[in-house]
């Protein structure tokens, strides 16, 4: 995700944070210290009151945390490839490659909303605990009563039937399992997540129409939602026009490079004018790819920089670069695309470019399907 940074690894995989993760946290500790603590335990400090909100807001990201690493431990372990985890306002997003049975797909997405709700049952049952039990501690268990309940909240949220949530990929899997059809499945889980995100960006405007101070965050919720379904319908649609269509029948095999050791003014004056494309791959001295430079990294460069940075600097690395043969099915190679470099794919032959995949080729296959067949429905 783009505007977020890598903070660490959780379980083996690369955790970034997105900048909106600390205002989240804000609004949250200050809604719980402001308003809910003080209406379940009056009579506490305002210091009191804030140390606890914040206390548990850090509690509610953790539990965020935990709940996309259930989802990246179960796909490492049936051996799909985890890029990374990325947290953010709208809670987290685990980025992976596409399970290879139904079986698979349905442990994956359910381990997520599980976790949350083990999280929340152990919360509400320790919050209970501490205050029957502990004299003086009704602040703190507070804060885990309301932990409980935000992530009991969180997994049912979570387990509405429409993509992108977990429970719309549940429901993708069941589907799948049902019919063995991988496609139908996700298409009719994709068109469940359009009508429940325009669903919820109805709701959330009217309830801020009357007043309600949820209601926006609600409708943008369900604008989140309408647009990453729609955007996974775009992409399963893709795949059926990509069915049976090999690296080497999409790639541009004219291929323009740049050498990776020009400073970026150089680059500039002698070869961005030509490219034909918004990224160009670039080459080592030995003429092998050692990455990818887009010309949007180009352009947010300072000016006064441009003398002394190297274009290599500023370009995408191999090793994080999709790379594919031209004999591979290009289905296949989406599976496991990488999205450092964006929708790009490297052709490569004994270590020589041969080709790239654009997006552009692929729309343009997709463009030459649909003309080919018509109008393409799932039946």
């Amino acid at each position: 995700m783009n505007n977020s940074v890598r903070i660490g690894r959780i379980l083996g995989v690369p955790l970034r944070m997105h900048w909106s993760v600390p205002l989240l946290v804000v609004l949250i500790g200050y809604g719980l210290g402001h308003s809910t603590l003080p209406d379940w335990v009056p009579g506490r400090s305002d210091v009191a009151y804030a140390t606890a909100g914040v206390i548990g807001s850090v509690l509610l990201t953790g539990s965020l945390l935990l709940h996309e690493a259930a989802h990246a431990a179960i796909a490492r372990r049936s051996g799909i490839a985890v890029e990374d985890v990325t947290l953010w306002a709208m809670g987290g997003i685990t980025r992976m490659g596409r399970p290879q049975t139904a079986r698979t797909a349905l442990a994956v997405a359910a381990g997520g909303p599980l976790t949350s709700l083990l999280l929340g049952g152990v919360a509400l049952a320790a919050g209970l605990g501490v205050r029957a039990i502990t004299a003086g501690w009704e602040l703190p268990a507070a804060v885990l009563l309301w932990l409980g309940w935000a992530n009991l909240l969180l997994a049912a949220f979570n387990l509405l039937p429409a993509i992108p949530l977990d429970g719309g990929r549940v429901v993708l899997a069941a589907l799948w399992w049902r019919t063995g059809e991988r496609d139908r499945a996700e298409l009719a889980a994709d068109r469940a997540g359009q009508v429940l995100g325009l669903l919820l960006v109805t709701v959330g405007w009217f309830a801020a129409l009357r007043g309600s101070a949820g209601g926006l965050w609600l409708a943008a919720i369900g604008l989140f939602v309408a647009l990453a379904a729609g955007a996974e319908r775009q992409r399963a649609v893709l795949r059926v026009a990509l069915r049976g269509v090999r690296v080497a029948d999409a790639m541009s095999r004219r291929v323009f490079t740049a050498p990776d050791w020009l400073t970026v003014d150089r680059f500039v004056q002698d070869h961005a004018t030509r490219a034909h494309h918004s990224a160009v791959p670039l080459v080592d001295v030995d003429g092998r790819p050692s990455g990818i430079v887009t010309m949007r990294h180009i352009a947010l460069l300072p000016a006064d920089r441009r003398t002394t940075v190297r274009v290599r600097d500023l370009a995408t690395p191999l090793a994080q670069c999709t790379t594919a043969a031209p004999d591979e099915y290009l289905n296949d190679v989406l599976d496991r695309v990488r999205t450092q470099a964006g929708l790009r794919i490297l052709a490569m032959e004994d270590g020589r470019l041969t080709g790239i995949v654009t997006p552009h080729d692929l729309m343009r296959l997709l463009g030459r399907h649909d003309s080919d067949s018509g109008p393409w429905l799932p039946h």
